[in-house]
């Protein structure tokens, strides 16, 4: 049993009979009364996100989940297909369960699939991914007169902000926690 002290962002929680996982958390504690814990929770089964407000004596059961490293294959349309590393069963997950991990998948990764009565219904991602910059503005040495900063498109179609040096053909490091850049990958 968790109590709202446990509560922290990626915290996976049952909640009306539904597994959730916390995606935003926020503390506060007003002058007199009790703390309270803002949390915005997106429902594990469909997709969709509610904003709840906890008090310091709620209590909540932990979401009786399993993982299992896969591989994903290919996306075809909505659906992306995984594969079991040890049974070489195949898994089909929708865009909805997949959500934002989409930006950082590639064929052949290595991901973990999260489990709910034996019905797949997210993955997770390595916390760093390695990326092939495939679409970036030219930067001339010396320019001091842009921003710190520049957009590039990398091989998922995924845009993120880099530093002005990053050209195309590059394979820089993000993190999948923030969709932030981390630093650039020399092969």
């Amino acid at each position: 049993m968790y109590s709202a002290s446990d509560l922290r962002k990626g915290l996976k929680l049952m909640m009306d009979g539904d597994p959730y996982i916390i995606t935003k958390f926020d503390f506060s504690k007003p002058g007199k009364g009790q703390a309270l814990y803002k949390c915005r929770l997106r429902n594990l089964i469909n997709g969709n996100s509610t904003d709840r407000t906890f008090r310091s004596n709620d209590k909540f059961e932990p979401a009786p989940l399993s993982d299992r490293p896969v591989q994903f294959l290919y996306s075809q349309g909505d659906e992306f297909h995984f594969m079991d590393n040890k049974s070489y069963e195949q898994l089909m997950l929708s865009r909805e369960q997949i959500g934002d991990n989409v930006n950082y998948l590639i064929d052949n990764m290595e991901v973990s699939v999260l489990f709910f009565n034996d019905l797949p219904i997210d993955i997770t991602l390595p916390i760093f991914v390695n990326l092939v910059v495939t679409k970036a503005d030219p930067w001339v040495k010396g320019d001091t007169s842009g921003s710190d900063t520049k957009p590039v498109t990398v091989e998922t179609g995924y845009v993120l902000q880099v530093p002005p040096f990053i050209e195309e053909g590059a394979k820089i490091q993000i993190d999948t926690r923030t969709g932030e850049y981390i630093t650039r990958v020399k092969e």
